[in-house]
């Protein structure tokens, strides 16, 4: 009898946490689409939006030229494949800002310690980023080998993958900091 109680207490709890994860998550995106528009009104949105912008375009192409080896003309954030002159440009919604402010957002909120927050979310931030270069590189793969299969690549794949690594970082952070401290 005891066992059962355990496992049901044991799934009551996952239940919570991902209920919470859920809640944060739409939460925040909801409430960033409302605001969205005005957030490019203050400079300091502006700054570190073309910071971003520019590190990506430095680390992706980067990796396009000297580890795919494939040659582009850059033109601003427009990388021009002389393949089939296609092109991907990286744009402000591209910078990966919202997934930052995401997941620092869900960091936060969520419960747990703070002495493994001040270090586990700065890794993520690294993360995400390593994970924005591989889209990027990915798309440009895409656009050259693939080209009518870009927007289906961008918009069904790319695109959630952010979620799913924002996802697994949560599940690493519930299974081995949040839930240890508990265990205690």
């Amino acid at each position: 009898m005891q066992l059962s109680a355990i496992t049901s207490s044991k799934y009551y709890i996952a239940f919570k946490d991902v209920t919470l994860f859920i809640v944060i998550t739409l939460a925040f995106h909801f409430f960033f689409r409302a605001i969205s528009l005005s957030l490019y009104k203050f400079e300091i949105w502006q700054q570190a939006t073309l910071f971003l912008q520019n590190l990506l375009f430095d680390n992706s192409t980067w990796i396009i030229k000297h580890v795919l080896g494939l040659q582009f003309i850059t033109d601003g954030f427009k990388m021009t494949f002389l393949a089939n002159n296609g092109y991907i440009s990286i744009n402000e919604s591209c910078s990966g800002l919202k997934i930052f402010l995401q997941f620092i957002v869900l960091m936060v909120l969520f419960p747990g310690p703070w002495k493994h927050k001040l270090w586990f979310i700065p890794a993520g931030l690294v993360i995400i980023h390593l994970t924005n270069i591989f889209r990027i590189v990915g798309l440009a793969q895409v656009t050259i080998s693939l080209p009518e299969y870009w927007h289906f690549s961008h918009d069904y794949f790319f695109r959630p993958l952010f979620y799913v690594v924002i996802f697994t970082m949560w599940v690493i952070w519930v299974e081995y900091f949040y839930t240890k401290k508990e265990k205690i």
